[in-house]
């Protein structure tokens, strides 16, 4: 369990239990990077239990199309600190009018995973909106292609909802503390 703790807040990102896939939305970058997307973002998060968790997000331009993505977690649950990092890349994708970021953790070795999850986000001014889709959006965890899992996520985000309520985080963006420098 506490091995799966730092998947709690993501995702950009990534939170929760986050739905994973062994293909993202698009085969490749097709979206520009987005430079109102990049900087600091601070969040608090609470998953209805004791389990409260202070997160933060460095989003910056990794390409013209890739972001890098670094995830900062410092939880409390009970008397125990968990402080946790993560790294991803990243790259956006539309489903009709919705945003979506498709991340792939690295690995030890810098490499992405073959794992990819999915958390749509929307921005008004300052604050940071992420939606991570549920892991119970389907049972299927493997695509063919990226065309097959789009097409899957249009049609069940029509019937019912695919997010998982209950971790949707909302960041603020702030200049980054000093604290979080190397």
């Amino acid at each position: 369990m506490t091995k799966l703790l730092w998947l709690l807040p993501l995702s950009f990102l990534l939170t929760a239990c986050p739905f994973e896939s062994n293909m993202p939305l698009e085969k490749a970058p097709v979206e520009p990077v987005d430079s109102s997307l990049l900087g600091f973002w601070y969040g608090i998060v609470k998953d209805g239990s004791d389990y409260f968790g202070i997160e933060a997000l460095e989003i910056s331009r990794q390409s013209d199309s890739l972001y890098s993505v670094i995830r900062y977690g410092k939880a409390v649950k009970g008397d125990m600190i968990l402080p946790d990092t993560s790294f991803y890349t990243a790259y956006s994708s539309r489903v009709r009018d919705q945003s979506f970021m498709n991340l792939a953790a690295l690995g030890p070795d810098g490499k992405p995973s073959k794992v990819w999850y999915l958390s749509a986000y929307s921005m008004s001014q300052d604050t940071l909106q992420v939606r991570t889709v549920t892991e119970t959006f389907t049972t299927r965890k493997s695509f063919p292609r990226p065309e097959d899992f789009k097409k899957l996520v249009l049609d069940m985000s029509q019937n019912r909802n695919i997010y998982d309520e209950l971790f949707t985080l909302s960041y603020r963006k702030i200049p980054k503390p000093a604290s979080f420098e190397p």
